[in-house]
């Protein structure tokens, strides 16, 4: 092969490797819950020494208006320079949030749930070395007529210290929006209950106005609808097509290779 069409080849084979790490890197990103923030975290009982504890929930989280159903992340991490031990994560629900499951994690009785809570899981952990951390899907729902929180508390395997504690920290939003597909809820806000007008379409008999102010950015029409799951498509096809025309480069080359050598 001539150093020409070796310079060809090669570069049909980088553009379209190139183009497959563009396809998965973003691919990979698209269940990125976001930025994650402590807020309403406070250190209780004294972690054993070396350990610190904590944990961290989405700044932002949305609220399907029709199924009520809503996704949230919930992570703990020890920042100290010693292994945990044996502790537990609590994911604990109150008022209009419901906590319905917790991948990898076992449903506390109602008779064992916090004071005011209405749903939990508790998530035990054999050790969490130093530096790491560990995230757990949760499922819930959330009633947007209703003010909403949880609660995630790191304690020892035996429930008796409790070594940091999230919340209850509210989700809400200032102006939520029944009529639009989905609702966005943000971290430490409360929620505004949806008026009974608010339930229909265009029925203004509420009376309430405060979601047509000038600069009102609060509610789900405002929530923008890019994002990582929106970049995968275009990036995809775009990649595909890169794909393909290296493949063909690469064939083409060969083609011409073999015509050359008979």
């Amino acid at each position: 092969m001539s150093a020409r069409r070796r310079t060809i080849a090669t570069g049909s084979l980088l553009t379209a490797s190139f183009s497959a790490v563009m396809i998965f890197s973003f691919s990979a990103g698209a269940d990125d819950p976001g930025p994650m923030s402590g807020k309403g975290g406070k250190a209780v009982d004294e972690a054993p020494a070396g350990v610190k504890l904590t944990t961290s929930l989405p700044e932002k989280i949305s609220v399907d208006n029709g199924s009520q159903e809503t996704a949230i992340t919930a992570t703990v991490k020890n920042g100290g320079t010693k292994a945990s031990g044996a502790i537990r994560l609590l994911v604990v629900g109150f008022d209009g949030l419901s906590v319905k499951s917790v991948k990898g994690c076992s449903e506390i009785a109602e008779k064992d749930l916090p004071e005011g809570s209405n749903s939990g899981f508790a998530c035990a952990i054999d050790s969490l070395a130093a530096g790491k951390s560990k995230s757990y899907a949760v499922d819930a729902t959330f009633d947007l007529k209703k003010e909403g929180k949880i609660c995630l508390p790191v304690q020892g395997a035996d429930g008796k210290k409790t070594f940091w504690q999230q919340g209850p920290v509210p989700f809400g939003a200032n102006n939520p929006s029944p009529n639009a597909p989905a609702t966005p809820l943000l971290l430490g806000t409360d929620n505004s209950p949806v008026t009974p007008g608010g339930d229909t379409p265009g029925d203004d008999s509420s009376g309430d106005t405060s979601g047509d102010k000038p600069g009102d950015k609060s509610g789900g029409e405002e929530l923008p609808r890019t994002g990582p799951a929106d970049r995968v498509v275009p990036l995809g096809a775009a990649g595909a097509a890169l794909i393909s025309a290296g493949v063909a480069g690469l064939w083409w080359t060969q083609r011409r290779e073999g015509r050359s050598e008979s």
